[in-house]
Parts: structure tokens; C-alpha cells; sequence
């Protein structure tokens, strides 16, 4: 299996953030945006964040390819998350994910870098989950609820 520690991201703030900084601990990596139906999911995320801070980080990727549905600045998209939703956990700067994929979407989507298999985000709200090496674990729909069981399973 291949490891994504070795990946930089750069925060909502532009700062860089290197991925190895979360060994230890499980990944979430979600692929966001404010004007999509499922974008009351950010409060499921807050919630596994703050129910598994122990064991987990979620990191979320605001990304507008998928209808248009982020829109918004990155310091809009803060103050959104923060104040509609209580958002703590890590958010990315903007990213695109369909057309020049950004680095950690390279990754995620393609066997040859994560040592997993081929995935296809389609829309928003895509989840991988990572292990505490860095490893990719699973990929979830848009339709799989942060709280669902299918998540939660690997924290209990």
C-alpha cells in the first residue's frame, strides 16, 4: 500500500499542511460545497470530528465542478462552514477535481498512487477514509451519511 503523507495541501488560510502531519490518526477526506443537497452533511462531519478527535481528522475539499455548488471565496466558504455549521476540522483551499485534478485527488482517484483501486468522484460530497499510516481504507458515495454505520464501523 502506498501512503498519502507525502502530499502538501494548502489550507482555506494558504497555509501548507502537510498530510504525514495527521499519522496516528484516520483520515477523512471529503470533497465539499455550500449550495448542494447534501451539503447539511457538513454537520455529520463536525460531529464525527468531534466524537473520534482521538482517532480521526476530517479534511474538507471545497471544490465548485460538480454544478457549480461552490461558488463562493475561500473566506466566504470559512465563515459559511463556521457559522451554519460549527466547522473546527481542517478545510483545504478550493480544488479542482475533474479537469487538472489537484494533487491529492490524483492520488485518491488512481490505483497506481494509492495501491487500492481506480475511484471516480461524481459529485459532491465524496468520501475516502484513510488509515493511520496514510493508507486508503474504503470510498464512499455522496449518498453515505458521515454518521452512517458504513463509517462509523471503522471507529468502534
Amino acid at each position: 500500500m502506498k501512503s498519502i503523507h507525502h502530499i502538501i495541501i494548502k489550507t482555506i488560510e494558504g497555509k501548507d499542511l502537510e498530510m504525514s502531519h495527521f499519522g496516528g490518526k484516520k483520515i477523512l477526506i471529503v470533497n465539499t460545497a455550500s449550495e448542494c443537497g447534501y451539503t447539511p452533511q457538513y454537520a455529520q462531519l463536525q460531529e464525527l470530528q468531534e466524537a473520534f478527535k482521538d482517532q480521526l481528522t476530517v479534511i474538507g475539499f471545497p471544490c465548485n465542478d460538480f454544478g457549480g455548488q461552490e461558488p463562493q471565496s475561500e473566506e466566504k466558504i470559512q465563515e459559511f462552514c463556521s457559522i451554519r455549521y460549527g466547522v473546527t476540522f481542517p478545510l483545504s483551499e478550493k480544488v479542482n477535481i475533474l479537469k487538472e485534478p489537484h494533487p491529492i485527488y490524483q492520488w485518491l482517484c488512481s490505483q497506481s498512487e494509492n495501491g487500492l483501486a481506480d475511484h471516480q468522484v461524481s459529485w459532491n460530497f465524496c468520501k475516502f477514509l484513510l488509515n493511520e499510516q496514510g493508507e486508503l481504507l474504503q470510498f464512499f458515495p455522496s449518498s453515505v451519511e458521515p454518521a452512517s454505520e458504513e463509517i462509523t464501523s471503522y471507529f468502534v
